[in-house]
């Protein structure tokens, strides 16, 4: 517990983490990686050189001094946070290591305003979030090693068939290298790949959705492509699976994560909303509601450029055609000469709240929804706009968590 005194103190830093707070968590990684590069086995280097891991950190960070004296609050971020580290490798030895720099960050950057008094705060309170995430991490490493067919850190699984689903998707079918057991999951969940790209330095970790139910003698994933735009490089996980990346390939992966799952105990109807690649947890989720519950009500909706980079549109269309309680909308942004032709879509443009009122036959359902994060937003606002309980909505962020 946390003396009131610290308490305070903490809470009198809001404002200037609010300011400086992503001044001080990149000055953080820069002191973190410059003593320990070895660090920079774990972390995306991608996302650090776009920023978003500084950003995340910053708001977590602010996040904490706001609910200080009420750190229940943000025990939801703590545990997908904690699901996110665990399928990394993070370790509790890592733990001291990072607040030893934290606390250095902040001291550099805010210089002489960083008193005596605040640098113990936050090295106090520090310390008790620490253990938090170490103790629910710890359980979470368990959990995942004594399952059925679980697992420690990365398992060697062997390619055993590659699909492109789209001209920027990709599916990988992997099956373990031991020929043993695979660790059930529940459908939304990801894995983490381990890859070590011939001439980098350092190994890379990327985190991508299973995207199949997990009653098959396999894992899939199913991979966007990332070339480079403008001023954004190309993603080099992306780009190495795709080009590189055959059947028979060897990839190492941590045993499944993740807590944006589909509730399988409630009957009522369920919506899935996608954009892009953010298809691959609505396709599990939808592939195991299409075994397991095949009289619940399911609103199947996706949104994609056009047709060439709608990915598993066959597989669903097959689906909704086995299964009458399942309705199926496709929404494109700048349709092509074929899709016109062939009416292949049913909405194009953008999705609207008056088009969901229109396709979703009952408002009273469980809302899950993924992809880009200006389409979230998007969904997110029409949602709360048309009165959806904030409980009824659930959703995923590719990458560093942020704010809806």
């Amino acid at each position: 517990m946390l003396s009131q005194r610290t308490i305070e103190v903490i809470k009198s830093t809001v404002p200037v983490l609010e300011i400086h707070g992503t001044a001080i968590t990149t000055r953080f990684y820069d002191m973190l990686f410059t003593a320990h590069p070895e660090l920079l086995h774990i972390f995306n280097h991608a996302n650090q050189k776009q920023g978003k891991q500084q950003t995340a950190l910053a708001n977590a960070v602010y996040a904490a001094a706001l609910h200080i004296d009420r750190l229940e609050m943000i025990l939801p971020v703590v545990k997908q946070i904690a699901h996110k580290h665990r399928s990394l490798g993070v370790q509790a030895e890592h733990y001291p290591i990072v607040g030893k720099y934290l606390l250095a960050a902040i001291k550099d950057v805010l210089g002489d305003a960083a008193s005596e008094d605040i640098l113990q705060a936050w090295g106090e309170a520090y310390g008790v979030i620490a253990d938090a995430f170490i103790g629910i991490e710890a359980d979470m490493y368990e959990q995942a090693k004594s399952q059925a067919g679980g697992w420690a850190g990365f398992r060697p699984f062997r390619i055993i068939q590659k699909v492109k689903e789209s001209d920027v998707i990709t599916s990988f079918y992997i099956t373990p290298l031991d020929g043993g057991a695979l660790a059930a999951f529940e459908p939304g969940q990801y894995i983490s790949v381990n890859v070590q790209i011939p001439g980098e330095e350092h190994a890379h970790i990327r985190q991508y959705s299973l995207s199949d139910a997990s009653d098959k003698p396999y894992y899939r994933i199913s991979v966007k492509r990332e070339d480079a735009i403008a001023d954004r490089p190309a993603g080099k996980v992306s780009v190495y699976l795709h080009e590189q990346k055959e059947v028979g390939d060897i990839l190492p992966i941590s045993a499944p994560a993740g807590d944006f799952t589909l509730d399988q105990q409630d009957s009522r109807p369920v919506v899935l909303i996608s954009g892009g690649v953010g298809l691959t947890p609505m396709v599990s989720m939808l592939n195991t509601l299409a075994v397991t519950k095949p009289a619940r009500q399911v609103t199947f909706i996706h949104a994609a450029r056009n047709g060439q980079l709608h990915a598993f549109k066959q597989q669903v269309e097959t689906i909704a055609q086995q299964h009458s309680n399942l309705s199926i909308h496709w929404c494109y942004e700048k349709p092509n000469e074929q899709d016109l032709t062939e009416q292949a879509f049913h909405k194009q443009g953008y999705i609207d709240l008056n088009w969901l009122q229109t396709v979703v036959p009952a408002k009273e359902a469980c809302y899950y929804f993924c992809g880009p994060v200006p389409f979230m937003k998007a969904i997110n606002g029409d949602l709360l706009e048309w009165g959806i309980p904030a409980e009824d909505i659930h959703y995923e962020f590719f990458g560093p968590a942020g704010s809806l």
